[in-house]
């Protein structure tokens, strides 16, 4: 039985997703989930469990009985691996590494949001991807589909890029952006759409702040 209150964001790469869910989350005193992290927890426990990355049998096999989590301390984001805080292990190369190839086995794919639907059948929680709203929580309280223009998904790659003192090409990120898109949309499984009742968010002329007011509106 479902107790805890969800919201789900969709939408494209770039439209500033998990910068508006973790202020969301903050908001309303929720938990983010960070289904990134949960991905890179299995890739760790995979890895602990000595799977080679390329025996995707295997990886379907074991990854049934992993148990990945999340919670909040201290005002940390806390994953947790089997009890275990693993937080100080997932930013690794290894484990970024195996990552790239677990997460492309639809045995872990499954696994993982059915630890993630746990996750919000007991918990208060603010979940961002490509499916959510349609696939991973369809009974969410709140659903938004945060889009913006191409170009201004772009502008805003190109500023961060600068910012690094990386150069970047402004219109070679624009078309990045769209084949991304089309490829998210085209996809067969779990393609990026807008769920029937989601609530459409146009972050594009909308600072970020007017962005969390608005969902928080939608929640109220």
């Amino acid at each position: 039985m479902k107790t805890g209150y969800n919201i789900a964001i969709d939408g494209p790469a770039g439209a500033g997703k998990s910068t508006i869910a973790k202020k969301i989350a903050t908001k309303m005193g929720y938990i983010y989930v960070d289904t990134g992290a949960m991905y890179r927890a299995m890739a760790l426990y995979l890895l602990r469990k000595r799977i080679n990355p390329a025996d995707t049998e295997q990886i379907a096999g074991m990854c049934q009985n992993a148990d990945i989590s999340i919670e909040y301390k201290d005002g940390e984001q806390v994953v947790l691996l089997d009890g275990e805080n693993v937080n100080a292990y997932l930013r690794t190369e290894e484990v970024g590494n195996m990552a790239s190839y677990s997460s492309a086995v639809p045995a872990v794919r499954s696994k993982l949001v059915e630890l993630q639907q746990k996750l919000a059948a007991k918990e208060d929680v603010v979940m961002d991807g490509r499916d959510i709203g349609t696939v991973v929580l369809p009974d969410a309280d709140v659903k938004v589909y945060l889009t913006a223009s191409a170009a201004t998904r772009a502008r805003r790659r190109f500023l961060e890029l600068q910012e690094k003192g990386e150069a970047a090409d402004i219109e070679k990120i624009e078309q990045d952006i769209i084949d991304r898109d089309y490829r998210d949309m085209h996809r067969e499984h779990s393609p990026l759409r807008q769920a029937e009742d989601a609530v459409l968010v146009d972050s594009s002329d909308l600072t970020i702040e007017e962005v969390v007011e608005r969902i928080a509106d939608l929640c109220r």
